[in-house]
């Protein structure tokens, strides 16, 4: 399977708070790139986010502004046809809502929800978080609510999926974005 795993982090509920992206690229089953980045976002920090993923706004105030980053990243959503994320619907909304925020055109790609697989998948694993799918998986993920890390373990899953179940049985999960 050829296609790209992102994850964000956000500074507090809006949709275009994103703090740090990543993406895990994978061709032919094997993650064969990694794009991470700091964001600084035009927006404040939550406290309760703080909590989740340590990210600070100390920590971005040097970093690039979303558009920056869409500039190298942008290819990358053009050239691949699929998207993977863990819990796809808060990646991709941080994505659209980011990109509406700044007035970007949005990509037009399939979507691909690694929760929603795994529940099919694995109905008796005692929870779908990332971090229990990918220990349950014997897949690595060091650093829980690290953008890179997390993309590159859903990455990950969803490479185990489709060796184990067959890629077609992972087809009535894509959507359309």
């Amino acid at each position: 399977m050829n296609f790209i795993a992102m994850d964000f982090e956000t500074a507090n509920h809006e949709k275009y708070s994103a703090v740090s992206i990543a993406i895990a690229i994978v061709r032919d089953n094997q993650v064969v790139d990694k794009f991470y980045s700091l964001i600084k976002p035009e927006t404040y920090f939550s406290s309760r986010n703080t909590a989740v993923h340590g990210l600070r706004e100390s920590d971005v105030i040097d970093a690039p502004k979303f558009p920056e980053i869409w500039q190298i990243i942008s290819p990358l959503f053009r050239d691949n046809k699929l998207v993977v994320a863990h819990n796809a619907a808060f990646d991709n909304n941080i994505l659209k809502g980011t990109l509406a925020h700044y007035g970007i055109e949005e990509p037009h790609y399939m979507l691909l929800d690694t929760v929603r697989t795994s529940r099919k998948l694995f109905p008796k694993f005692e929870n779908h978080k990332l971090n229990t799918v990918a220990n349950n998986l014997g897949i690595t993920l060091d650093h829980h609510h690290n953008a890179l890390d997390d993309a590159v373990a859903a990455a990950n899953i969803l490479i185990y999926e489709a060796e184990h179940f067959g890629v077609d049985s992972l087809k009535q999960f894509v959507q359309n974005k």
